[in-house]
């Protein structure tokens, strides 16, 4: 298999030439009190917090249309108990014991403004419908969604990257903890409003992707009404080559590896319609591959493997024609085995092993051989084995079988996970049409004047752009824009210098953050009371530091104890003019020697005792006028 694609070709790839298509998808949470079915507050919470917890399993049905979601009855095999973590400010709602309130009308206002930033069609009526998820993300087996608006359109680059839509959704609960045939979610974060805003598959190049994702984030931060930090937005890439498929990744916590993602699932597109080419080849069809597991406990039962010894069963399948397959690199780090041993993590495994990597970790020749035997496999073939739960393990590898027999037919559409290093890995089926139906406990929305009051606001790229032409520096000039203090920015800026508020409201807080202080502890209100300062002239703008170490020590210290632990910008000026007297007394025959070039050296000197409490122009003007007295004294 010397033929297939390797990393160092990536540089050179032809994404026009392979058809390449690539649509975003981000979900932002919207900064809104309460959420989005009932008046709950829209905080995440310490799990230790949790005051009761409740479980529950969750089975998929058919849709109306007598289809069954392939996502949500993979999610049935996989045979989860799901555990919440409930708390004060959860209700009834998020258990699912209560009926949702009407839909939160703050958020359908924020969701208008920003499809109207988009150039989107707005619905006239909001109807909220049912998603069929039962991974255990919502306790009722499905997410509540409603479509706002559709058809917009924004500019990336001078190149037009179409939406399709934009919903209005509750956020999904928060994972704490997995195990084999269990999982713990927090309910504090269901039902936080968000965003969801898909563009159509308008993205061509890896590069662009960046540069869409980023565009349409700083869109979002435009309007002041999203909720910032971690966690608070998500992105996922819907990626597919011609002959390939669509394949959704999830999850892309950072940008940064946004072209490295899309361009790994090129790769692994191209791999695996690659061994398609080569199965063709070896003549293998579907009904080569038999949906049977083998018993083989007893096969290992002196095996010096420590993982199949203490397994209650070990378990294996037969994949014709697939010999040196499995093993193929098909992203980095990552081969076609891998993606199997997905599969089986998602059924509460620890992974697979398989014939290609074998004999090793335990297991021998011998063993590998009387395998073959067991299972009437040729040299030609490749075998899959597991060890757990009988119920478990013979779950996944029927999964796997299906697994391989589409290997046949080239790339799967399925749902995968964004790792770290810009690979991914398989998380579920990609799920189809039929789990949509109607949500009958909440009336619909008619979209009227009212919730489209909300003035269009400047956006981030252009506020930036004027602060510049105030004097900040390109990247201080974006970083301020994109902040959530823009407002105190431009109050201050009006009576203080721009360069100054930037420095209390930024450079200042990155010092005490690069000096091992908690600046987490900031908040607004020091802020503008440390800026106030500044506009009295009580403090200089050395002495900015000083004041926010103390909130930062103790965000809750009073203002007069400030005011204790700080000199004043006129006590300062006093005490320096007492240091530099008794100064000047102290080295008056240096100064006679050196007269006004004595000056550098004693500016050295008193900086050392009064940096950070009084400007150093004035230092330098009042040290410049005492030496120049005491020189014309001498004469």
């Amino acid at each position: 298999m010397a033929d297939f694609f390797g990393v160092e070709d990536l540089d050179n790839m032809d994404y026009e030439e392979i058809g390449l298509m690539v649509g975003i998808e981000i979900h932002q949470q919207l900064d809104t009190k309460e959420k989005l079915f009932c008046r709950c507050p829209t905080i995440q919470r310490d799990v230790e917090e949790s005051n009761f917890e409740f479980f529950r399993y969750l089975r998929a049905k058919k849709s109306e249309m007598g289809e069954e979601d392939r996502a949500a009855r993979e999610e049935v095999l996989r045979s989860k108990r799901f555990i919440y973590k409930f708390y004060d400010t959860t209700c009834l709602v998020e258990a699912d014991e209560e009926p949702p309130s009407e839909i939160n009308r703050e958020a359908i206002r924020i969701a208008v403004l920003i499809a109207r930033m988009l150039n989107m069609k707005l619905v006239d009526e909001v109807h909220v419908m049912r998603k069929i998820v039962i991974d255990g993300s919502n306790t009722t087996g499905f997410q509540r969604t409603a479509l706002i608006a559709y058809d917009g359109h924004y500019e990336v680059n001078g190149k037009r990257i179409g939406i399709s839509t934009i919903c209005v959704e509750e956020e999904a609960c928060r994972k704490i903890e997995e195990g084999e045939d269990y999982v713990v979610y927090s309910l504090d974060r269901l039902g936080i409003p968000l965003v969801e805003i898909g563009t159509e598959p308008d993205i061509k190049h890896p590069k662009d992707a960046i540069e869409a994702a980023r565009k349409l984030g700083m869109i979002l931060r435009s309007t002041g009404m999203v909720k910032r930090g971690l966690g608070t937005i998500r992105q996922d890439v819907n990626i597919s080559i011609r002959d390939g498929a669509r394949v959704e990744i999830k999850g892309v916590q950072s940008l940064d590896i946004l072209d490295k993602i899309v361009e790994y699932e090129v790769l692994r597109q191209l791999n695996l319609l690659r061994i398609r080419d080569e199965l063709k080849k070896r003549n293998i069809g579907t009904q080569e591959i038999q949906d049977r597991v083998y018993d083989v406990t007893d096969l290992f039962k002196n095996t010096k493997s420590k993982i199949l010894r203490r397994a209650s069963f070990i378990g294996a399948v037969l994949l014709k024609g697939f010999s040196g397959l499995v093993g193929v690199e098909i992203q980095p780090g990552r081969r076609l085995g891998t993606e199997f041993s997905d599969i089986a993590k998602n059924f509460g495994l620890g992974g697979i092993f398989h014939t290609d990597e074998l004999p090793a970790y335990g297991i021998t020749a011998e063993e590998v051989e009387e395998l073959r035997r067991k299972l009437n496999s040729t040299n030609d073939d490749a075998m899959i084995i597991a060890a757990g739960n009988r119920g478990r393990v013979e779950r996944a590898l029927l999964r796997i079988c299906e697994r391989a027999r589409i290997c046949l037919i080239g790339v799967p559409e399925e749902t995968r996970r964004a790792n770290e290093d810009g690979t991914t890995s398989y998380l579920r089926p990609l799920p189809g049409a039929a789990r949509m139906y109607p949500e009958t406990d909440v009336s619909p929305v008619v979209i009227d004047e009212g919730l489209m009051d909300l003035e269009i606001p400047e956006l981030i790229d252009e506020r930036a752009q004027r602060y510049e032409k105030l004097g900040l520096s390109k990247d201080l000039a974006y970083i301020i824009a994109d902040s959530p203090y823009t407002d105190i920015f431009e109050g201050f800026s009006k009576e203080l210098q721009p360069s100054l508020v930037a420095r209390v409201l930024y450079l200042a807080p990155a010092e005490l953050k690069k000096d091992g202080f908690k600046i987490e502890n900031l908040r607004r209100d020091h802020l503008i009371f440390t800026l106030n300062l500044l506009k009295e002239g009580r403090i200089a703008k050395e002495g900015v530091y000083d004041v926010l170490k103390l909130f930062c020590e103790n965000p809750d210290v009073a203002e007069d104890e400030v005011f204790k632990r700080i000199k004043t910008s006129e006590e300062a000026e006093k005490e320096l003019e007492s240091f530099i007297d008794g100064l000047l007394l102290e080295k008056k025959d240096f100064i006679a020697d050196k007269r006004e070039k004595s000056f550098k050296p004693l500016m050295g000197l008193v900086m050392k005792e009064f940096r950070g409490k009084v400007d150093g122009k004035v230092i330098a003007e009042l040290l410049q006028n005492k030496i120049r007295e005491f020189v014309e004294g001498l004469n």
